[in-house]
């Protein structure tokens, strides 16, 4: 073994390369620790199985299908008329750039620059430039990233190219989001699948036809290039649409590790990432576009885009360009300098590009200088008063509804055997496929005349060794117990209680006498345990609320949730309570309040020995609950709660008041929800 000093604090790692659980860490270590492992096994499987190309060319679709759904484009949506309009244009030297716009869908409107010479007999290769973050604003009204970017529209006009310039959401004339978890606390579009990087990808395939439908154009010669969010969205663009011929993405991709270990993701917003259902690392991204040239483009001082994860998705993308013998166009360009357009990345994408749609190898004798006043280049006198770009968010990915709930058995055992796979694969695909040894241990154990405390630890996902609070009548092996699944408040709570038996073991919570007579009271006659998930208790991690946001974010990166893996951890705690208990056929009650409602809900799908759940404060709609990567594409908690129903589990839903009438809305009248379901108001303790 061979040790190794990162993050500022040691951990071991294989030989290999694959970290080890840590000694005792405070809980930002842990998820550092966590991300570093999680990290590895996502890179360590890229490209794993693809030996030849027959592999990779067996899988291609496949992949390609699934970036599109990580993209939100599956099913792919309606090509709707796009309505394009030319609202004028204006001429300098030699070049003319009109201003347009088309609406991708209806009412999502793109706008944009068409460069061209003025002077053309025949049509030209064409070039679609997506923008990066260049902010443009006069008088407080925005002029679009088109604007800040058109220098490089009217140097492939002035050469012997078309250029569709088109601005993105975020920044564009029209303004919508592109910072919904980074900024805006809309934790909700993992539940939906949504990234806005699925509408720039859209917008993009748009463009194409719009280009197309150009007489200007020629359509078998069609390149793309852009910077920073410009790169990526090249990415996206080239990867999924082959009527794109040439690719240069310049400052727009590097590798997993560098997002989440080394930290790049609290650099970037979320027009940067797919949904990463599948669990990909970025040179999946790339692979797709072999064998089609492609140069990878990158300064070497780039904080955002370090020069090591550029250059690892080269190499390992090259493989797949070996494969097909093509690795003459795969090209890297690293050039000086930080994260800025400058000209000797321009000059280098100018002579790939010609070279792949013009055969020509000539020296570059002109520099990208912009022609046009900006103002000028501004496409809406007005905004269109039925656009949705502020809104697309809510609508581009189709989402199930609560209109068409199960209302007998039958019909919800069949939505539950149609939808808990779905669930299990596309919710919580960064499940271990395998679980670890569960390794339960005894730490403590203390009694009084009644009542026995045990104190268990048991692992539940490297370097995550969690703690059941065991607590019952004296001398007894149950059959059946209450599981208490809690949050950071009921943490607090339940702890200053079990604090008077066991204060050596309760993370230095101040005992509570109230809390513990509640506990002692049911645990005369029944065996009740608690458990708290990762990131509860000790192992939270930083409380500051911009470190919290982008851990959050980087559990996004690997494909999970924060939410999504706390609820693998309440699965692992019943595993492990059997476990210790030896009794396999261990039957469980589950109480949960909050969050912790959402995480019982959704572990004991997977669960066959749960008798009933009490839950306190359960959303009745995803939107509001913790966020599951894709659940809204599947079921609202309603379907959730009947198809457990279903099962011939008692459900309890003690909400707030305020709750009270939307779950009674959804649920009146359902036969199923009226056997099986009670709806109740919170305890006046617990309000």
């Amino acid at each position: 073994m061979r040790h190794v000093i990162t993050f500022g604090f040691l951990f071991i790692v294989s030989s290999w390369g694959s970290a080890v659980e840590p000694a005792a860490v405070d809980g930002d270590q842990l998820a550092k620790i966590y991300f570093a492992n999680q990290t590895a096994e996502i890179t360590n499987q890229t490209f794993a199985e693809i030996n030849s190309l027959s592999d990779w060319t067996d899988r291609r679709d496949q992949y390609h299908d699934q970036l599109l759904e990580m993209l939100g484009l599956d099913p792919f949506p309606e090509r709707t008329p796009l309505g394009a309009r030319i609202t004028g244009s204006v001429e300098n030297e030699g070049v003319i750039a009109e201003r347009i716009h088309f609406q991708s869908r209806p009412g999502l409107y793109v706008t944009g620059n068409f460069y061209r010479p003025v002077k053309q007999e025949t049509p030209l290769p064409a070039i679609l430039y997506v923008c990066g973050h260049g902010r443009v604003k006069r008088d407080g009204v925005s002029l679009g990233n088109k604007t800040y970017y058109q220098h490089h529209g009217a140097w492939f006009a002035r050469n012997g190219y078309v250029c569709l310039t088109i601005d993105t959401i975020q920044l564009g004339e029209i303004e919508g989001i592109h910072h919904g978890t980074y900024r805006e606390k809309m934790w909700w579009w993992n539940n939906r699948g949504y990234t806005p990087a699925g509408v720039e990808a859209w917008n993009c395939v748009r463009a194409l036809d719009y280009m197309q439908s150009r007489d200007e154009v020629d359509a078998d010669r069609i390149g793309v290039t852009g910077r920073s969010g410009g790169g990526a969205y090249s990415w996206w663009i080239a990867a999924i649409d082959e009527r794109i011929k040439v690719a240069v993405p310049v400052a727009g991709i590097t590798s997993l590790k560098n997002h989440v270990v080394d930290g790049c993701v609290e650099g970037h917003c979320d027009c940067m990432y797919m949904v990463n259902t599948y669990r990909w690392d970025y040179p999946m991204v790339a692979a797709l576009v072999a064998p089609r040239p492609l140069l990878i483009s990158n300064t070497d001082k780039d904080r955002i885009f370090p020069l090591d994860g550029v250059v690892d998705v080269y190499t390992r993308t090259k493989k797949i360009y070996q494969l097909y013998d093509a690795t003459d166009k795969l090209g890297l360009h690293i050039t000086e300098g930080p994260h800025r357009d400058t000209q000797e990345l321009r000059v280098h994408a100018f002579r790939w590009l010609n070279h792949y749609l013009r055969a020509d190898d000539s020296l570059i004798t002109s520099a990208a200088t912009p022609l046009f006043d900006q103002q000028d280049l501004k496409v809406f006198p007005e905004l269109p008063s039925d656009e949705t770009v502020t809104s697309i968010h809510e609508t581009f990915v189709p989402a199930v509804g609560t209109n068409d709930l199960p209302t007998d058995i039958g019909s919800a055992r069949k939505l539950d055997k149609t939808t808990t796979e779905l669930i299990r694969q596309k919710c919580f695909g960064g499940w271990p496929v395998v679980g670890e040894k569960i390794d339960t241990t005894l730490v403590a154990e203390a009694s009084n005349a009644t009542t026995s405390v045990r104190v268990i630890e048991f692992n539940s996902q490297t370097p995550y060794r969690l703690r059941i609070y065991l607590v019952g009548p004296k001398n007894t092996k149950p059959s059946s117990l209450t599981l208490h699944v809690l949050d950071k408040t009921e943490w607090s709570a339940a702890l200053s209680g079990l604090a008077n038996l066991v204060p050596a073991h309760t993370f230095e919570v101040q005992p509570d006498e109230r809390e513990w007579e509640n506990i002692a009271a049911i645990a005369k006659t029944e065996t009740i345990a608690y458990v708290a998930p990762r990131g509860i208790g000790p192992t939270e991690w930083s409380t500051e609320a911009k470190a919290r946001t982008q851990i959050r974010r980087r559990f996004m990166q690997l494909g999970q949730t924060v939410a999504g893996m706390q609820t693998y951890d309440i699965l692992r705690a019943t595993i492990a309570l059997q476990d210790f208990l030896k009794a396999p056929d261990l039957q469980f009650s589950l109480e949960a309040y909050h969050e912790g409602a959402s995480w019982a809900l959704f572990s004991s799908l997977f669960m066959n020995n749960v008798n009933s759940l009490t839950l306190t404060d359960l959303s009745p709609r995803n939107r509001d609950a913790p966020d599951l990567l894709n659940i809204s594409r599947l079921a609202e908690p309603p379907q959730i709660v009947l198809m457990q129903a279903a099962r011939g589990r008692r459900l309890q839903i003690r909400n707030r008041r305020d709750w009270d009438r939307q779950w009674s809305d959804l649920l009146a009248g359902n036969q199923l929800a009226d056997q099986a379901v009670s709806l109740q108001s919170s305890s006046p303790d617990r309000e």
